[in-house]
């Protein structure tokens, strides 16, 4: 029986094969049909084709005829997109975090479709990501986001998983001991801000089973990467060193600097760009992870992100001479350990800090960078008109004066879900650049969100704005979006969309929280959002499409998320007249009607897949690996960490995440609320650092029908 099974493996491989034109274009099949499989199970009468890419751009067509569909792309991720438009449009069937509505149909529709993309890049993620929302995920959360990212056609995610485990080997190898190196790294959740240079030490350290645990994961997330054809984008050295390498080396020369608010203890120092150590630990840094995960084209540096280097006032000359002298130390130091690397830095800071980062200031970091060594991510061309109120960076920088660069948004702060998000600029934003002919050195398009598993509808419209040059009618790209969301999309639908765009998707916050969430008004960075008389309206509709949307999951869940965010929101206008009240008897009749609308949301919730604490927790726990009683108190310190990010934060960020979560209103909003009102509102702080670090006891418990309830809430809430 073996025997046979291997003859016959044989022809079934050359039967494969004679499709394709190279084992490579098998590979390329190979891969996009295993994530089409893991997404949407065994398909029937689909084929799957290479064909040549436009230059450096990807290209796709569809046929489907006579039940049969055809999917030809130039690369595995324009496979795999391709294969999602499709169902989209043709058989209204979506696929993305919070579920699935639709199923494969049995003969496919006729349709036909191609496009080429104009960008070589489709970036994806932010360095925050990696401790807002995947700081613990595991190899099975990892594979489902991959397979997500060829489906929505990225093909250059960031992969900084395992940083620090490239990091200890480099500062062990330069004379500190493995207690030394730990120390210098913060808490899992925390460690984004340790890579770009914010943060030290901060709710650590790891340990050296994170680190192998890392090693592993890193391994398998860039095997499914390189197998789907994306170009990851890896850690350099950004001249940041610990405490313990500057006590050995008195002779160094390096600068701290100051982020978030935080002691000096946790603050960075960044080696000076004439010390010879930068050029030394650059290139053992991509040598080592090289040496572990393989070769990288691509290697993200960022010294300065949210930070200004200490230059005299008025020294415009010296000024300019630093930046310069930083940006030949950091581009040196990457390629003496790959000679072949392009520098990749985000533009973030150069938007965010605009009075520090002139044109001149700018031209003088990139001024000793060959133009095609390096690429700017222009992060967050959402902000300047809705939170710097500035012309957008790319502008200003007469496109980024000669070097590649990729349009980037930044649609969400902290993986906070209340929605924001004005559609019409995702629809349109991008189209300006080839309008104004600066996209000579346009190499990309992508979003780079703080935090994910929300507001699908933006990355859904963004997915589609990376394969075209022109505008999107938004009215006929909602329609399409409800029919394969929901399955239906009838004037009632439509028209609580329209509402919806009139209110949370007509505007883009940094920090959309309810009051209840910051306990007291937040006057360093002010809450806002759209969850308005608008917003209601539009609830009411779509809760109105029920009976048509009810076999749909994601109109479920939906529909449980509108309606909860809208009676948070009525909690928080009562919450608000507590505060207001100038008797206690009033204040206390407001919080209690707040805090019993707040029970209802949080059972809401809890019926929906992706916003939950206990979720969220569970994770963080698992990392622990085992229920040994060293891995317990492991567990239980993980979880710490990660309770922390979403509350606490550490320095000025407390309630920066503000989570809408399942649990969190329960365990922690509404305590909270109760305590700041009671006689021992002192000793919130300390309260707060109890339930941090007390283990979570998962009482989330939903409606038994939760849909039938929120009919229910509309009737009773006012």
């Amino acid at each position: 029986m073996k025997a046979l099974k291997r003859l016959t493996a044989v022809p079934l491989l050359l039967l494969v094969l004679t499709s394709c034109r190279s084992v490579s274009e098998y590979m390329t099949v190979k891969a996009a049909r295993e994530v089409i499989e893991r997404s949407f199970g065994p398909v029937e009468n689909v084929r799957l084709k290479c064909i040549e890419a436009s230059g450096e751009c990807d290209s796709y067509e569809i046929n489907a005829s006579d039940g049969i569909l055809t999917i030809y792309g130039s690369s595995q991720s324009a496979i795999c997109y391709a294969f999602n438009l499709y169902l989209r449009q043709a058989c209204h069937v979506m696929s993305c975090w919070g579920g699935r509505n639709g199923d494969i149909p049995e003969s496919w529709p006729d349709f036909s479709a191609s496009a080429t993309s104009p960008y070589q890049l489709r970036y994806f993620l932010n360095v925050c990501t990696f401790g807002y929302s995947s700081a613990y995920w595991d190899w099975d959360r990892w594979s489902y986001e991959l397979d997500w990212m060829a489906l929505h056609g990225v093909n250059m995610p960031l992969a900084s998983v395992a940083s620090e485990a490239i990091a200890k080997r480099v500062w062990m190898k330069l004379g500190l001991s493995s207690e030394e190196a730990d120390a210098f790294f913060t808490g899992a959740a925390h460690l984004p801000w340790h890579r770009m240079g914010n943060l030290n030490s901060f709710d650590g350290p790891l340990s050296d089973s994170w680190h192998e645990s890392q090693i592993e994961l890193q391994h398998k997330i860039l095997d499914r990467m390189r197998s789907l054809g994306m170009e990851p984008v890896a850690p350099a050295f950004a001249g940041f060193v610990p405490p313990a390498f500057m006590e050995k080396h008195p002779e160094i020369e390096a600068t701290l600097l100051h982020w978030g608010g935080f002691e000096d203890k946790y603050n960075a120092c960044v080696l000076s760009p004439n010390s010879p150590y930068f050029n030394e630990i650059g290139k053992m840094f991509i040598q080592e992870w090289e040496k572990e995960f393989g070769k990288a084209k691509y290697w993200l540096s960022d010294s300065f992100n949210e930070m200004k280097l200490p230059v005299e006032p008025g020294d415009e000359e010296g000024k300019h001479k630093i930046l310069a002298e930083y940006g030949k130390a950091i581009y040196s130091s990457i390629v003496a350990g790959d000679p072949d690397a392009v520098w990749v830095t985000q533009g973030w800071t150069f938007g965010y800090q605009h009075d520090f980062w002139d044109t001149e200031s700018l031209k003088a970091l990139l001024s000793e960078v060959p133009d095609d060594r390096m690429i700017i991510v222009d992060l967050g061309n959402d902000y300047p008109k809705w939170v710097w109120h500035t012309e957008q960076t790319w502008k200003v920088q007469d496109g980024f004066h000669g070097k590649k660069w990729i349009y980037s948004y930044v649609p969400n702060f902290g993986g906070k879900v209340i929605p924001t998000g004005e559609l019409q600029m995702y629809a349109e934003g991008a189209q300006e650049v080839f309008a104004a002919g600066l996209a000579d050195n346009l190499l990309g398009f992508g979003s780079a969100p703080e935090g994910i598993e929300n507001n699908e509808v933006i990355y859904e419209l963004l997915a589609d704005m990376a394969w075209r040059k022109e505008a999107v009618g938004l009215d006929g790209w909602i329609r399409d979006y409800c029919l394969a969301r929901y399955g239906y999309c009838g004037e009632d639908m439509l028209k609580a969309w329209d509402l919806l765009r009139a209110s949370v998707y007509s505007s883009l916050y940094s920090y959309p929280r309810f009051t209840w969430q910051t306990v007291v008004p937040d006057r360093r960075r002010i809450s806002r959002h759209d969850v308005n008389d608008n917003f209601a309206e539009a609830l009411k509709l779509f809760a109105g499409c029920a009976d048509k949307c009810m076999e749909s999951e994601l109109y479920r869940n939906d529909l449980v998320e509108f309606a909860s965010l809208w009676f948070a929101e009525v909690a928080d206008r009562h919450y608000e007249k507590a505060l207001e009240a100038e008797s206690q008897a009033v204040a206390e009749k407001e919080l209690e009607k707040a805090v019993a609308i707040l029970h209802n949301v949080d059972r809401l919730l809890a019926s929906h897949p992706d916003y939950s604490l206990g979720r969220w927790v569970d994770f963080a726990r698992r990392s622990a690996r085992s229920d040994s009683a060293e891995n317990i108190a492991t567990a239980d310190r993980y979880e710490a960490n990660a309770k922390r990010l979403i509350t606490t934060w550490g320095g000025w960020q407390e309630d920066y995440a503000a989570r809408f979560w399942a649990g969190m209103i329960e365990s922690y909003y509404i305590p909270r609320m109760e305590i700041y009102f009671s006689s021992g509102k002192e000793a919130l702080d300390l309260w707060e650092e109890e339930w941090i670090n007390t283990p979570y006891t998962n009482a989330e418990k939903a409606f038994e029908n939760p849909l039938q309830s929120v009919r229910e809430l509309l009737d009773s809430i006012e």
